[in-house]
């Protein structure tokens, strides 16, 4: 394992998953509607045309798929990279760089960012500073990712020890 390109690539991908979040954030909050709460969500139709944002809704079904499958994809090659030579190093790697973005995502976008940054509130929702700032929602929705995130890292294990 080499520790020192594991860590540079955990930066990385915290900057790529960033700018992967924040970009089209920025240009078009309705692109990420199903990730805000309800409450926002409700609010935010009052007045708009209402659109899927049921989790598996074909829309969210194909962009969170489209997202499993890139990160299985840079998951198995950052690993490898990193030195992974088989199942459980793949795994514990792959799971150890989701964990830093799902807690990263956590506490800095959700908490700091999405709370904060009126240019990215839906129309119509921009005095709804209450329901920006909740973190439950955010944390229990972090937790969920740990336990989905542990399908693409077995998949990373998988397809690794498949190469090797």
């Amino acid at each position: 394992m080499n520790w020192y390109i594991y860590g540079i690539e955990i930066v990385g991908v915290t900057l790529v998953f960033t700018g992967m979040i924040m970009i089209p954030l920025c240009k078009n909050p309705v692109w990420w509607i199903h990730d805000y709460p309800k409450d926002i969500q409700e609010e935010y139709f009052k007045n708009h045309e209402r659109i899927p944002t049921a989790p598996f809704s074909p829309t969210v079904a194909v962009k969170k798929g489209f997202a499993i499958l890139l990160a299985i994809v840079f998951l198995t090659d950052l690993v490898v990279l990193a030195g992974a030579r088989n199942f459980t190093s793949a795994f514990l790697l792959s799971y150890g760089i989701w964990f830093v973005i799902n807690w990263y995502d956590c506490f800095f976008l959700d908490w700091v960012l999405f709370a904060n940054i009126k240019r990215i509130r839906l129309p119509g929702t921009e005095h709804m500073d209450k329901a920006y700032h909740q973190k439950k929602y955010h944390f229990v929705h972090a937790v969920i990712g740990m336990g989905l995130g542990l399908i693409p890292c077995l998949i990373c294990g998988m397809i690794t020890m498949c190469i090797f």
